[in-house]
Formats: C-alpha cells, sequence, structure tokens
C-alpha cells in the first residue's frame, strides 16, 4: 500500500490509482520471473534458501531505492518462494500503536508483514515494533496512571518487510534490527527492453522492438513508469486499429505525451526554463524557483530535481541550484558563455 502519486505526472516512480490494477496483472512471482536486480537476487536466492533448509523464518528484510523499482514485487516474491502468507500495510496507515497491535497479534507463524513507506511510521510505534522484531513479543500498557501495568504477549516468529525511498530518514536503531538490507538501483536498458516485451506479452499485444526500445529509453529506467507509458502506447494501437505497436506508432503516442526522447516531460522542462530565463541559469534557491512554478519546495526537491540531477541537468550547490550546459543543449537554448565569445 503505497501513497498515490501526488503529482499525477505520467513519468512520475510514485504509485499512481490504476497502477494497483497494473501491478496485479504484470507483477512477477518469482525471482525467476523477477527481470534486473542480479545481485539482489543472487543473495535472496543463498538467503531464502538458507531459511528453507533450517526451517526457519526468513530474518527481516529492508528494501530501500527510488520508487518504482520493484520493492513492493519482491516483498510479494519472497513471501511466495517460502511459502507464506503476507500482510501488507504503509507507514502512515499505522496511526496509533493499538493498530500494530492488531495487525502482529492477527499474524501467523511464518507470516510476512510489509511495511511500506517504513520510514514514516510514527516514533510511539516504532518503540512497539522493537521487542516485536527482536523478541517476537508484544509489550502493552494497559490502564492509565498508578494502576497501569505492562503486559507481555507471546508473537508467532514472522519476518517484517520493509520498504522506504527515504532510507536516511530510517532512525539508527529500526535500521539495525534488519538481519538483511537491499538497495534496489536504477535498471539497464537491456532490462528495461526485457521488463517492456514481458508486459506487452501480458497485456495482449505485440510490440516491434524498435518500439519496446523507444519506450524503454524514456522510461526513466524504472519499471513502473514503463508500464505506464506501454499502456498509453497500448491505447493508441487500439484506437488506430493498428496490429501491432510500430515504432512510428510508438513515437507518435510519446510525443503527443510530452515526454521527450530522455524521458523529460513538461514539468521538468518547465524548470529548467525557469532557472534559465528568470533567473539567469542559476544559482538560485529551490523557494524561488517553487515560487516562480507555483509548486511546493518539498515536491521539487524529492520529485523533479532527482532524476535531472541524474542525467546531469541540474546541480545543487552551497548558493543554490544551477542549470548546467547539458541541459541548455538538450533545450536548444544557447549557452552564456559561448553567446559572448560569439559576440566577441
Amino acid at each position: 500500500m503505497a501513497k498515490d502519486n501526488p503529482t499525477g505526472r505520467l513519468i512520475e516512480g510514485e504509485i499512481q490509482a490504476e497502477d494497483k490494477l497494473l501491478d496485479k496483472q504484470l507483477r512477477p512471482r518469482s525471482l525467476k520471473e523477477y527481470i534486473g536486480q542480479e545481485q539482489v537476487k543472487d543473495n535472496l536466492k543463498i538467503f531464502l534458501t538458507a531459511a528453507k533448509q533450517r526451517g526457519e523464518s526468513i530474518e527481516h528484510v529492508l528494501l530501500y531505492g527510488p520508487p518504482g523499482l520493484g520493492k513492493t514485487t519482491l516483498a510479494y516474491i519472497i513471501a511466495n518462494e517460502v511459502g507464506t502468507n503476507i500482510k501488507v500495510t504503509s507507514g502512515p496507515a499505522i496511526e496509533r500503536a493499538g493498530d500494530l497491535a492488531a495487525i502482529l497479534t492477527n499474524l501467523e507463524a511464518g507470516d510476512v508483514l510489509f511495511i511500506d513507506e517504513i520510514h514514516r511510521l510514527n516514533k510511539v510505534i516504532e518503540e512497539v515494533l522493537y521487542p516485536a522484531m527482536e523478541d517476537f513479543a508484544l509489550d502493552l500498557v494497559i490502564g492509565k496512571g498508578p494502576s497501569a501495568r505492562t503486559v507481555r504477549l507471546d508473537l508467532p516468529h514472522f519476518t517484517l518487510i520493509g520498504a522506504t525511498t527515504r532510507y536516511h530518514l530510517l532512525s539508527g536503531p529500526l535500521r539495525n534490527r534488519f538481519g538483511v538490507t537491499f538497495r534496489l538501483n536504477f535498471y539497464q536498458p537491456k532490462e528495461m527492453i526485457e521488463i517492456i516485451n514481458r508486459s506487452a506479452r501480458l497485456l495482449g499485444f505485440p510490440i516491434e522492438r524498435e518500439a519496446a526500445e523507444i519506450v524503454a529509453h524514456r522510461s526513466r529506467a524504472t519499471p513502473r513508469v514503463a508500464n505506464r507509458l506501454l499502456k498509453r502506447v497500448r491505447d493508441f494501437v487500439q484506437v488506430k486499429a493498428e496490429p501491432r505497436a510500430t515504432l512510428a506508432l510508438a513515437e507518435q503516442a510519446l510525443n503527443q505525451l510530452q515526454v521527450d526522447p530522455l524521458g523529460l516531460d513538461d514539468l521538468d522542462r518547465q524548470i529548467l526554463r525557469v532557472i534559465i530565463e528568470k533567473f539567469k541559469g542559476g544559482p538560485v534557491g529551490v523557494s524561488s524557483v517553487a515560487a516562480a512554478l507555483q509548486e511546493e519546495a518539498a515536491t521539487i526537491e524529492e520529485i523533479y530535481e532527482p532524476f535531472l540531477m541524474q542525467l546531469g541537468f541540474l546541480q545543487r550547490t552551497p548558493r543554490g541550484r544551477t542549470v548546467t550546459q547539458a541541459a541548455y543543449e538538450h533545450l536548444g537554448l544557447a549557452v552564456p558563455g559561448e553567446q559572448q565569445t560569439k559576440l566577441v
């Protein structure tokens, strides 16, 4: 259970309402079906096999990395591989210690509890979670004032899988209670093409190799974005009554969605243009950029900037944000230094 995409952007890795049905259709159910993240998969195979051979529950697992890379999918796969049930919740959904107690006391031996956005757990709830993770016990306070007493309930051995996009926000004591931690990385172009071909087969429409490649290149190395764009390409195939997704059709669909060859959409380009046109390329504070765009500063910082920085179009400096030469070139604008050289 992840938060819905706050911006509604097609190329954003956060989950949208339509993704919930799409995930069920396209989600791999075993490590063998899961494409990419080879190092994580290799370690998981050993980890799961060893636990099975000992007849024990697997240790608690922490998955972190950018949104849309498959953390939730891996949690379901882990539960499926060990043949246990999975209970799914999220940090914001657990508002009181009683909510967590109700979830934990309903678990059976070997069950997997998946908490998405675990960094958003209330600190009071974290304190309840510590003995549950370490000692498989739940300490409850009954009553108030002088008559209050603590009761310890034994819990079945379960596995907690936590997922977060903001690893640095997890408290040290919580991080240390996970036996295994995996970081999910962005996908390689070859892996993205393989994911798109697999999804197209499951969605029931043929896609040409060149069409799969162009969708892959514009998907920001993120499977969730790729699947979302693929659905829009499928819509074009259906409306145009074509037998398959061709390169021309895929390119037409993506251009109409304003997703450029590097995966930037109109909002990404607006940020770069605002810094260039209103603030002479920077440095400028994120609050000034947010005011010019009528956006929240936190939204720009957490959602828009990471990919622009990954491409080398934006830099964060002590004095503020600056746009790089590569960004000018991508937007087809003259670099200020080059202008002056030409004038001389």
